[in-house]
This record gives structure tokens, C-alpha cells and sequence, in this order.
């Protein structure tokens, strides 16, 4: 959820910088005071200029007070990409704070089911909506179901991507898991969409959950060329190279882990243990102490016996 709320901070600009948005107004308000009074009542649309203007002002607690006041209104007049723009400010100027993230929490959860249902409303016999009722079997925990209907869409387009990957986090979730045929499922995911690094990564667990260290470390290799922002790959590569003996080469993939992940005590653990294998032990030490300090600050909470 927070990566969502951050992803829409990125919108923030557009809402300061392009009134058009709000509906001009014969009585529009002429202080922040009068907007949030305007607001109370009911009067969004009067209201929503002067709280643009009050959001990009200095004072932080006006400007707080009036995005979120914004976002409501955006909300009550049914404006889904003013709502966006609002919940933006939000994101970027109060990430941490609990009540935007409560309030961005539950528009987000409102707007994605206003535009699920104006989907199905506009196209009820697309592709999209197909997907989306499939997707909904999926997260209700009706496997089998979802799957056929993963499977009814690539027979009418067998070009589709993402539906075999799909399928096969599925099929691996089953138990036991259909791990010879989630590997056929995922082969068809790198035919149609070759680019997809979470079928490479998902491939490479299967083959080091095998012991297979040779295919794991082509396979999570893969996923980081592909997408370098990938940071479980990471990891993985640097784990499954240490397995594998290749220390030397395991050095460069956990070195960039710890970089994107440096509270994470695993990443700094297996540097170690290639740091070491490799003869660095002073940088080797430093890692063992900086994974202690991480392990001593967050203890693993057991249950009582």
C-alpha cells in the first residue's frame, strides 16, 4: 500500500500548476478560512481554487489541512483524476503523516473500485474485464478457477502477456506444487513477452529450490539485466553464486543489494561470507558486525513456548 500512495506523488506538479481542474465559480473563495467553511457546506467547487492556492503555500499545517480537505472534495464531486492529483500532494509533502496515509488508503481503495466497475460498465465483453474477473478468482484463493480462465483468454489470443506467468505462480502455490508445469508456463511467458525479469527470477527459484546452481544463476542473471531496479535479483544472484562456489563473482550483485537494501542483515551476511571466501577479511568483519547491529536493533520475535 505505501508503494502505491508513493507512486501517485509523482502527479503532484500537475495539480498546482494546471487549474483547470476546478470548476470556475461565481462565488469562489477568497481565503483558505472561507474554503474550508466552503467545504463543510457542501460548496466544493467554490472552494477548491483558494485550497489549491492554500497547498503550495509555506505554511505546512495550512497547506496539510487544505489537501486534505481537497482530496474530499474531489471525492464528494466524483472527480477521479482531481482526487489522483490530491492524494499527490499528499504523498509528496506528507508521506509519513498517519492520517494522509489513512485518508490516501481509503480513496485509493474507492477510486480503483469506481474504475473497476466503470470498466465493466463500458466494456463488459473486453479482454480487460475478462482478466479482471479472472484476477478477482485469484486473490478469493480460487486457483483452479482462475487458471481456466487464464486459460480460456490465450486460446482466443495466444499472445497475451503476463497470463502464463500467472498460471504459474499459481500452479507453484498449489500443494505439492506443479513444478514441471509451471516451468512450461513460464517458458511460454519468456516466448511472448521476453522482457518479463519476475518469469526469469521465478524460473531461477524453482532451479534453487532444485539445487540446479548453474541454471539459478543464469536465470536471476537474466532478471537483473532486465531490470536493474529488481532488488530481490539481486540477492538471489548473490546467494545462488555463493551456493555455487563463484564467490568472486557474487561480490558485485550483493555489494549492489546492500546499496538498495543496506537494513536487510541477509545482504550483508552472504557479502560477508563472499568477502571472506575471497581472502577480504577486514571487509568481511565489517559486514558480519554490520549484520549483528542490524539483527541486535530488530530481534526476531519467537512464539512463546
Amino acid at each position: 500500500m505505501i508503494k502505491k500512495f508513493a507512486a501517485f506523488a509523482t502527479l503532484s506538479s500537475a495539480l498546482l500548476s494546471n487549474p483547470v481542474h476546478a470548476q470556475s465559480a461565481t462565488h469562489a473563495a477568497s481565503s483558505p478560512q472561507q474554503a474550508f467553511e466552503l467545504a463543510d457546506h457542501g460548496r466544493c467547487a467554490e472552494a477548491l481554487p483558494e485550497l489549491k492556492r492554500a497547498a503550495q503555500g509555506a505554511d505546512k499545517q495550512l497547506s496539510y489541512r487544505a489537501a486534505l480537505t481537497g482530496a474530499r472534495c474531489a471525492m464528494t464531486l466524483e472527480r477521479r483524476a482531481d482526487a489522483l492529483e490530491w492524494l499527490a500532494v499528499l504523498a509528496r509533502k506528507f508521506p509519513d503523516d498517519a492520517e494522509a496515509s489513512y485518508v490516501s488508503a481509503r480513496y485509493l481503495s474507492q477510486l480503483a473500485n469506481e474504475t473497476a466497475d466503470h470498466l465493466a460498465a463500458t466494456a463488459p465483453n473486453s479482454v480487460q474485464v475478462r482478466k479482471m474477473n479472472a484476477e478477482a478468482l485469484e486473490s478469493q484463493g480460487k486457483a483452479d478457477e482462475a487458471i481456466a480462465e487464464y486459460r480460456k483468454l490465450l486460446a482466443d489470443d495466444p499472445k497475451l502477456p503476463e497470463l502464463h506467468f500467472r498460471i504459474a505462480r499459481l500452479l507453484l502455490e498449489k500443494n505439492p506444487p506443479d513444478t514441471d508445469e509451471a516451468k512450461r508456463e513460464l517458458g511460454q511467458e519468456l516466448k511472448v513477452a521476453p522482457n518479463n525479469a519476475a518469469a526469469d527470477f521465478a524460473l531461477g527459484e524453482i532451479a534453487r529450490r532444485e539445487g540446479d546452481w548453474t541454471t539459478a544463476v543464469q536465470q536471476f542473471q537474466r532478471a537483473t539485466n532486465l531490470d536493474q531496479g529488481f532488488v530481490e535479483a539481486f540477492l538471489a544472484l548473490g546467494m545462488a553464486l555463493n551456493a555455487a562456489s563463484r564467490f568472486q563473482e557474487a561480490i558485485p550483485p550483493l555489494e549492489r543489494y546492500i546499496k538498495l537494501q543496506p537494513e536487510d542483515p541477509a545482504g550483508h551476511y552472504q557479502l560477508a561470507t563472499a568477502y571472506s571466501r575471497t581472502g577480504n577479511k577486514s571487509a568481511a568483519e565489517r559486514e558480519l558486525a554490520e549484520q549483528k547491529r542490524l539483527v541486535d536493533a530488530h530481534p526476531v520475535r519467537r512464539p512463546e513456548q
